[in-house]
């Protein structure tokens, strides 16, 4: 038997082996012939990752531009309609011909569908005037303009209703608002047209939930959500008007229902927190503040005996202060800060007393 070709396969095997070595080997021999080749590649991925980096912080200042122009061009729009508004009701103010101050019952369901009804029936008016076939007739249409508690209502060109709302603190003027009603029939329910309430302000719910049923309501609610805000905005702003220098570490949400500060004094760190469950809220719903050690404060990790070890009579650990909390569920925000700081000294003597 002639086992040539069958023994051929194996006499190339090492030969092919032998090759692959020698490649590798050659391979091998050209990397270490050049010291510096992988150190090249790995710097090269470096300057690639570099070149990563600058292309996100480049794609990341833009998109911060284009969320800043954003803003910026939101504002000039609010603020271009606001201008249109206060123009359109200050001339609907110059043309009426009696405003009603309205109080208590006189401020109905019944009223505001006689306003409705006027509305109306001017815009039928003015088509029939356009009308070349009928008669002119008489103007004995009154042009009047409601005032009910902060709203003023009057009537706005093409079947339209406005509502200004005027907000106040501690007697003084503050912001003024618009919200404008509009509606294709007077059997028809009203929708809010266009409006100048802050967008975080939950107007979009109320019209879902309260108009088309209850446009009174609807009217109320929203007046109430505008003081009501404007009101805790204005206690925030005059508290860190007035102790500014004393109160640390303020944030707030933008309708002010979320609010927390400390102020840091007489060796201790006072954390208030303040939430108003409702935004028609002007008095917080939970209060909470705590008198931290300062030495305890900045050292959260120390372990259970070291937080309640005392130290020259000072707090012993974070101890809830009752009588400034009853204060804040009380008091309008400066007037509780001023009671909080008034009594605090008497406050932590008693609680250190009281503990030794």
């Amino acid at each position: 038997m002639d086992y040539s070709d069958t023994e051929e396969p194996y006499r190339r095997r090492p030969r092919k082996m032998a090759y692959l070595g020698d490649s590798s080997r050659r391979q091998f021999e050209s990397l270490s012939g050049r010291p510096y080749a992988l150190m090249g590649d790995m710097s090269f991925l470096q300057e690639e990752d570099i070149s990563l980096d600058a292309t996100r912080a480049r794609w990341t200042n833009v998109l911060k531009r284009h969320s800043d122009l954003a803003e910026r061009l939101s504002r000039d729009a609010d603020k271009t309609i606001y201008e249109r508004l206060q123009k359109e009701f200050e001339a609907a103010r110059a043309l009426q011909t009696q405003e009603i101050y309205l109080d208590g019952e006189q401020w109905n369901d019944g009223l505001l569908a006689t306003i409705r009804e006027r509305v109306h029936m001017e815009v039928d008016r003015k088509a029939m005037a356009g009308d070349v076939n009928m008669l002119p007739g008489p103007q004995i249409q009154d042009k009047i303009t409601y005032k009910v508690g902060n709203k003023v209502i009057c009537c706005l060109e093409g079947a339209r209703i406005g509502i200004l709302y005027e907000t106040s603190y501690a007697g003084e003027p503050c912001d003024l608002y618009h919200c404008v009603l509009e509606s294709k029939s007077f059997l028809e329910k009203m929708t809010v047209l266009e409006h100048t309430i802050p967008y975080f302000l939950p107007l979009r719910e109320a019209e879902n939930d309260l108009l088309s049923s209850n446009a009174m309501k609807f009217i109320d609610y929203i007046g109430e959500l505008l003081q009501s805000y404007v009101d805790r905005r204005e206690q925030v702003r005059l508290a860190k008007e007035l102790y500014g220098n004393q109160i640390k570490e303020i944030y707030y949400t933008l309708p002010y229902n979320l609010i927390a500060f400390s102020l840091v004094d007489f060796d201790c760190k006072v954390i208030v927190k303040l939430k108003y469950a409702e935004l028609v809220s002007v008095l917080p719903t939970h209060v909470s503040v705590v008198a931290w050690p300062v030495h305890q404060y900045r050292k959260t990790s120390l372990n259970a005996s070291t937080m309640n070890k005392k130290e020259n009579g000072s707090l012993e650990g974070p101890t809830t202060l009752s009588y400034a909390e009853d204060a804040l569920q009380n008091m309008s925000l400066p007037e509780a800060y001023a009671e909080i700081v008034l009594n605090l000294p008497q406050a932590l003597r008693d609680i250190c007393e009281g503990s030794s």
